[in-house]
């Protein structure tokens, strides 16, 4: 059975709401439960730094969404669960990323493009306010991605160019340095896009309009009270389209509930009774986990067990994979037999595995000589994962030559057997 490698964190920079939950937490703590995932959860307290200034409220924060994941139903014995800023391999990566990173892409970046609107709108300079930190934010989320092959990464979809971006930048250092990188995925609950919050807009810390995940049941139904509609009064039609209530409730209510919820729009129920409606289910789903977070926010010092546990998992994977990137990008010691220069001269002298897409929207891959000949041509993929697995497959074990691959002429068998060794070789 074919494993599944998923990813995702959340920003240290403030208390867990909806968004959170519903985004990023819930589907990943499900897929957590098949066999057929390995499962990755982080809390990215590298990148609260590009927004907070509160050393306290970064701290309080990472305590609070650590408790929420395992309140949430998080196993860290059957995870990887892990502080950011406790894999040290994870900012070096950055700078290797960094180096093949080109900067007109960055500027493209949705956040940096805000800034840089929000600036000139106000007759600013350009960058005014704007750190390298917040320029340099999509590099240490593909930092994030890459450090561990992650096949898929649950966003939103007003972050799926974070992972665009993140497999452009893995495209560029395998171009580069070899075959290292898996192209991640987007996951996105296909019935769940932006989750808003109680102004209507995305619901974002950024915005002040969250609603706590585990606020107690009294806050959390006044929150849902306040939450902005229309003028439209008792009795008559109300249109789902649009409204924050009804997206809200889509978002946790089964498919039959929300047809329900649907007719009563229809049928001109009042604002209040859905906000009823809306608070019961939610409260509903949010009670039991509720109970088991507020004991948990009473042992922090079971918690920081719990992620240096997982940092220790997470480093065994990191580490030895980071030794392979710097020697792979020249980071070698001085007496070693192989000191080969990584630059582009020596790259050509080397096979080389190419992986591409298709105009039929299928994935590919070639293993070409360091002339360029073309040794092995592989078939159609529906994914980029399922290439690279297969590129894999074939760097690990190059005496089995998978049925999806086929050489380009059957002469060619000794030489295909020397290009795959020599990527075994460069593992040794």
């Amino acid at each position: 059975m074919t494993t599944t490698r998923v990813l995702t964190g959340i920003t240290t920079s403030g208390t867990p709401h909806l968004g959170n939950y519903v985004g990023a937490i819930r589907p990943t703590v499900r897929a957590s439960k098949l066999s057929s995932v390995e499962s990755f959860y982080f809390l990215a307290d590298y990148h609260a730094l590009i927004k907070v200034g509160d050393p306290a409220r970064v701290q309080r924060s990472t305590l609070e969404i650590a408790a929420t994941w395992l309140a949430c139903g998080l196993d860290p014995d059957k995870v990887t669960f892990y502080r950011q800023s406790d894999i040290p391999e994870i900012p070096e990566l950055t700078w290797f990323l960094t180096c093949v990173t080109g900067k007109g892409m960055l500027n493209r970046a949705h956040a940096y493009k805000a800034s840089v609107d929000k600036n000139t709108a106000a007759n600013e300079e350009p960058d005014h306010g704007v750190t390298a930190g917040l320029f340099m934010y999509p590099v240490l989320m593909a930092a994030d991605i890459l450090m561990f092959n992650a096949h898929q990464v649950p966003v939103g979809r007003d972050q799926i160019q974070h992972i665009e971006m993140a497999r452009d930048i893995a495209s560029s250092f395998n171009h580069l340095y070899g075959e290292h990188f898996t192209l991640p995925e987007a996951a996105i609950e296909a019935h769940v896009a932006t989750l808003p919050g109680l102004d209507g807009r995305k619901m974002s810390k950024s915005y002040d309009n969250t609603i706590p995940l585990f606020a107690p049941r009294d806050q959390l139904k006044k929150l849902i009270m306040g939450i902005l509609t229309d003028s439209r009064a008792p009795g008559e039609p109300k249109a789902t389209e649009g409204s924050a209530l009804f997206q809200l409730y889509q978002a946790f209510a089964s498919a039959e509930e929300t047809a329900a919820l649907a007719r009563a729009y229809a049928e001109g129920i009042a604002w209040g009774d859905a906000k009823e409606v809306l608070f019961e289910r939610l409260d509903r789903e949010i009670a039991p986990m509720r109970e088991v977070y507020e004991q948990l926010m009473k042992d922090p010092a079971q918690i920081e067990k719990t992620l240096k546990a997982g940092a220790a998992k997470a480093r065994a994977i990191a580490t030895p994979f980071t030794t392979r990137l710097r020697h792979a990008v020249g980071l070698r010691s001085l007496d070693a037999t192989d000191s080969g220069k990584t630059n582009k001269a020596t790259k050509a002298a080397s096979p080389s595995f190419k992986q591409y897409r298709e105009k039929d929207g299928q994935f590919y891959f070639k293993l070409v000589d360091a002339q360029g000949k073309l040794l092995l041509q592989s078939t159609g993929f529906a994914s980029p994962r399922d290439a690279g697995a297969c590129i894999k497959a074939l760097q690990d074990t190059p005496a089995t030559l998978p049925p999806e691959v086929v050489r380009a002429d059957d002469a060619q068998s000794d030489e295909v057997t020397q290009a795959l060794q020599h990527f075994t070789q460069d593992k040794a």
